[in-house]
This record gives C-alpha cells, structure tokens and sequence, in this order.
C-alpha cells in the first residue's frame, strides 16, 4: 500500500523544481502562488535556495541595475494581463536571464491559443521565451519558459488545499439560466447536470482543466492509478476531465499504486459550511481574526503583546504580524495539527500544555494552572518570554499559535458565534413544526439596524450567513399550506436587511464586493434593495440543490417527540455508504473513469456477473470537496474512518478552509462562469 508520506511530500517536490532555479535572482510571485509557498516552506526557503530578492508580481516592481537574473512564478495563462505585467517588469529592469513558471501546463495553453492540434515539444512556452529576450533587449540573452504544479499547499498531513482554486465554486441554476441562453432553445439544458465542459465559458472550461491537470500531476508524479468518482454537476465535470486527461490513460495503464477519488459539489450541503455548530477553535480563529493580506486562510496574529511598543493608532503597520502556518518548528506543526483535528476544549488545552512546557525548557518562573483555560492565563504564560530572546526564537511557532488562540478566545465579535449557533438551533427544531413561511418569520426579530458599539450583536455578514443556513433547509420544511405568505415574509425581510445594511457605521469586505460601494456614503437605499433582491434570488435557488439525487438528498432529521431535530451531515452520510460493509452500488456516487471498458463491462453485466468500481476498493482514498471543507469536516472525517474502517486512508483535498462568511462570499459575490484566469 501506497503510504500518504509521499502525497504530502508531493508539493514540496514541485516547489523544489522552481527553487532550484531562484539563485541569485529576483523572484516574482503573484499572491496565489505565495500562498501555496507559505504552506511549502514560506520565503525562507526561497532564499536559503540563494534567492536575492522576493517581490510581488505587479507592473509596480522591477528589479536593480546590478540584478541581472529574474524568476518569475504565476498562477496564470501567459497571455494577457499575466504577459502584460512581465513586460512592464522586465522593461523597468536590467535583466538578461529570465525564468518563468506557471502552474497552468502546456496543453492548457495550446486550447487557450484555439490549438487543437497535436504538436511536438513546447511551442507556446518557447514563443513566450523570445518575447523574453525582445523585452530584454537581446536575443543573445537568456529565457526559460516552464510548467510547474506549484497548486497545493499542505495544511496539514491530512489536508491539502489549492489556494489557485480558492474561488471556484459549483453552478447554481442562475448559472445554467446564463449558459442557455447562448444555446438555441432545443439544445438547451434541463438541468444542471446536463452541463456539459465544451458548453460553458472558455474561461471556466480552463480553471477545470486546469485542476484536473494538477491532481492528474501530484498521481503522475506518485505512480497512482487511481478510479474517479462524482457526486454533483461541477464535480462531474471535473472528475470526467482527470478521467480523459490525454497523460491520465497512458498513466492507468503501468501505474503500480492504487487509489479511489471522490469529487463532492459543496452546495449539496451548504447547511454545514454556513452554520456554527462546529466546536472547532480553528474555525473560530479564521473567523474572529483578520486574514493575512492576499491568502484566503491564514490570519494575523498579533505580535505586539511581546514588544514594549505602546498600543496606539500607528503601531499596528509598523509590527510585522504572526501566522498559523509554523513550517519551522515540527512541535508548533504538530500543535497546529491537533488544534485542526480536536474539539476546542481538548485543542485549548493542548495549546496550554505546550506553552507551559516551552517556558519549563527555558527554566521560566512559570505557575502551574488546572481548571478552565482562560485568554488571561495563556497571555500571563506568554508574557514569560517578553525579554528572553533566545526562549522567544526558540518557541516562536507554539508562542504564535497561543497568542492566536488568547486572542479568538476574549476576541469583542466573538460572543455573535454562540448567538448563531443559538438561532440555528431554534430554527432547525422549528423546521419540523412548521411551514417554511413559519420558520423565515422568526428571522424578522433578528433584522434590525446594530446600535453604533455592537459588537456582540449580530450584523449583515452573520444575518446573511443565517439566512444561507436557513434556505439550505427550505426543502425539509413543511409543505406550505399558502405561497403568497413566503413572498410576503420574503419581501419583509428583504426591506429590513436593506434597512439594517444601510444603516451600518462603515461596509464590511463582503458588503462592499455585494453592493459594488467601497463605502457606506457612496451606498444608496436603491443599490441595497437591488443587492438583497438578488441575494434572495440565489437562495430560493439553493433548497434544489439535491433534487438530482435518489438517496442522499436529506441532511435533516426532524424530531420525534424523543429526540430534538438534528443536523445530519453530508458528507458523514457519503463516508457511511462508502464504507458500508455491504458495500451497496450508491445511486448518487457515481463512477467516472471508465471509458469504454465501463462501458464493455456494463454490457457483459447483464450476461453475468461483473463488479463495478466501488470507492472503498482501495487502502487510499481521496476526497476531493469543490468549493471548500470546515475544520469540522475534516474531524468528522477522521471520526468516521476510525468508527467504520480504521485499516483506511484518507487524504482530504480543496479548494479552500472555509469560515462561515466565505459561503456568502462565494454565492453571492463570485463570478463562477467567468473566474479570473489572469487573461
């Protein structure tokens, strides 16, 4: 059996290809690929490679007269607005050797540029390579032009994301709507599931081409062979496309080392992304705390409790923040690991051990505390190693880490959490009792302006999380006895929100992206009014979500008079049948790697008896969730492997570690047929 070390070695291996180029160069990245770097080793490690210099990827930067070797690493096509900032670089500098890395592959490149032929070597790149020497000034100077899957970041042994995805998102029905209407009326779609890849935008048909290219590398580059399976439309599509990647077939067929992939569209249970119930602290700390400029997961840590700089308006730009991601360190990595994978009391209480255990190591004056973990008493732990520079570097990943749970844990927003959570539960019982209309009307009371110091109150980002929350259940409540009376409440509710946003004192980051205002005074009651009406249009869409499925189209179970109505996860409910023992064919998981020997077997089948791929054929196995996975998730994966099949392993894969104000983001604010390929 394929052991999961050389998964995780994976990533570094591809970092390894660019960092071998980086000596005495001036690197330029752009923010998708620092991110993945941040996980793989962050920029120390590009300048151990002997790296001169690391600067962002913008037309704003160049290199210095006695810098004459660049490397630059992009997330993007090179064409377009990508091309256009390597020329402004280049031509602002005095280079005469340029690297170039992409992560998008060649072939990519070759459909971007309308080829359709099969054509030998690289021809795209080393176009690309002379445009290099004419912006440098000569062609006598030198330039390389390559692929390297630089795509995931291992946030831990168990999980990788793909911070070059972070804003993909599966389809909803607006978006099929936008899709047929550049169809004739009798080629048009019946339903989401229909879609097929030639007929959605050709910027959406690269970003899936693009990461199937890039899980079809990290199988390439560990001799995998592995059987692909889909549960939703986007998952389909990208799991059809690993299936005939062109390099994949080849692959198949001499690879030694097997495994089972299972794509999951994460809006067949946008219930769990957006509700609060996860007793995770890590998602309470991406949730309180400020994300890291350019990532969508890390968060600033604030370092100034360790320094004698006085708390003032000026103090915070000139002090570089901490972060989460301790790849120095393996005790902090390993501190991370538990606080990812464990409940919020048992992580506290390990953050605490930790700590205590550090300040013993250096002979710290340090007092013993038992009971209950207070924000107080992990800061009292930390202050010991104020003036102590050599315990400060020593423990500077575990000291980062307890300063980032000290401050979630007394952070002023975080009581909004338990008021979720507390509302959520009162709606879910009262799904069961009434009809749909019933249950939105209790979010009424909710829907008021914030008094001007209401931090503990909940304000537009949370109530739009609710209502998400809500509509992911609309299709388990009660039949409605009168429709008239859900549009009735909806119209309500759709005045007091626009109320309650334009009375905010200034725009939330996700507000500004609904509304399209960088500020509250540029805000109107129109633009608000237009803003919520089509928040709600997207979340009437969202309790068909599941209508395509025949078995696992329920997370809900209302109550019984014994038991309260609960929550019944998706995703526990896609690992159960999996490792069912009896192994039963699931109508809603459906297998993609076939071709034409699926075919051939499902025609011998009704002569005799044929198994089909099931997705626990194999020790190894992949979940692979489009649109991203919660800290809670990634436990009750581990819970549920260790309950029905411990001898399993599995790998967890996404496009993002999500906070509940990201599900919001990702519905309502993103462009997901036309995502931003750098063109």
């Amino acid at each position: 059996m394929l052991p999961t070390e050389v998964f995780t070695c994976f990533p570094g291996q591809m970092w390894d290809r660019v960092l071998s180029k980086v000596k005495k160069a001036v690197v330029f990245m752009d923010d998708k690929c620092a991110e993945s770097l941040h996980w793989n080793g962050g920029a120390t490690s590009v300048f151990e490679s002997g790296a001169r210099n690391l600067k962002q990827f913008s037309s704003f930067e160049s290199g210095g007269e006695n810098e004459p070797k660049a490397v630059f690493v992009v997330s993007t096509l090179l064409k377009g607005r990508t091309a256009d900032i390597i020329q402004d670089i280049v031509g602002l500098s005095h280079f005469q050797y340029c690297v170039v890395f992409t992560t998008v592959a060649h072939s990519i490149h070759l459909l971007a540029n309308n080829v359709t032929a099969v054509l030998e070597g690289n021809p795209v790149f080393e176009q690309f390579g002379d445009k290099l020497c004419e912006w440098m000034g000569d062609m006598n100077y030198t330039a390389e032009v390559m692929h390297a899957p630089v795509v995931f970041a291992p946030v831990s042994p168990q999980l990788f994301l793909a911070p070059t995805f972070a804003h993909l998102f599966p389809l909803l029905p607006r978006d099929l709507e936008a899709i047929n209407m550049k169809r004739p009326e009798k080629k048009r779609f019946g339903s989401l599931t229909d879609v097929d890849l030639h007929s959605l935008t050709p910027e959406l048909q690269i970003e899936i081409k693009s990461l199937a290219s890039a899980v079809n590398s990290m199988f390439e580059s560990t001799s995998t062979r592995e059987e692909s399976f889909a549960l939703g439309p986007m998952s389909r599509l990208i799991a059809g496309e690993l299936a005939n990647h062109p390099q994949a077939k080849n692959r198949r067929k001499t690879a030694p080392n097997k495994a089972s992939i299972v794509f999951i569209d994460r809006t067949l249970d946008l219930t769990g992304a957006a509700g609060h119930h996860g007793d995770s602290l890590v998602e309470k700390i991406l949730t309180v705390l400020q994300p890291l400029p350019g990532h969508t997961t890390d968060v600033q840590v604030d370092m100034l409790e360790l320094t004698n700089l006085q708390r003032t308006t000026d103090s915070q730009p000139t002090l570089a923040p901490g972060c989460l991601v301790q790849t120095q360190s393996s005790t902090a990595r390993l501190l991370w690991e538990t606080m990812l994978a464990s409940k919020q009391k048992e992580a506290v209480m390990e953050v605490r051990r930790q700590l205590v255990e550090a300040a013993s190591k250096e002979n710290l004056p340090i007092k013993m505390g038992l009971g209950r973990v207070t924000p107080e008493q992990l800061c009292s732990y930390i202050q010991l190693f104020k003036s102590n520079w050599g315990a400060l570097e020593s423990h500077c990943g575990v000291i980062q880490l307890g300063l980032a749970t000290a401050q979630t844990l007394r952070h002023p927003t975080l009581p909004r959490w338990d008021s979720c959570l507390a509302f959520e539960r009162l709606l879910l019982q009262a799904l069961g009792d009434s009809d749909f209309a019933g249950v939105l009307r209790q979010l009424l009371p909710l829907m008021k302006p914030r008094s001007r110091l209401g931090e503990e109150e909940c304000g537009p980002d949370e109530l739009l999380v609710l209502l998400v929350y809500l509509y992911s259940l609309a299709g388990e409540a009660q039949p409605a006895d009168n429709e008239e009376e859900e549009e009735k409440v909806e119209r309500e509710l759709i005045g007091a929100l626009t109320l309650v946003i334009t009375r905010e004192a200034e725009l939330s980051p996700l507000l500004q992206k609904l509304t399209g205002c960088g500020s509250i005074e540029e805000l109107t009651m129109e633009r608000a009014h237009t803003a919520v009406e089509g928040v709600f249009d997207t979340l009437r869409e969202l309790s068909h979500a599941r209508d395509h499925l025949k078995q696992l189209n329920s997370v809900y179970t209302a109550s019984d008079g014994v038991h309260q109505a609960m929550y019944r996860p998706f995703l526990r409910q896609v690992l159960e049948e999996i490792f069912h023992p009896d192994r039963p064919e699931s109508p809603d998981i459906e297998h993609m790697s076939g071709g034409l020997t699926d075919m051939l077997k499902t025609g011998f089948s009704m002569f005799m008896k044929v198994s089909r791929p099931h997705p626990s054929d194999h020790a190894l196995l992949f979940l692979f969730l489009v649109g991203g996975v919660t800290p809670s998730e990634l436990r009750l994966i581990r819970e549920v492997v260790s309950a029905h099949k411990p001898g399993t392993q599995v790998l967890v894969l996404s496009t993002r570690l999500l906070r509940p104000t990201d599900v919001p983001e990702l519905l309502f604010t993103t462009q997901r047929l036309v995502p931003d390929i750098g063109v």
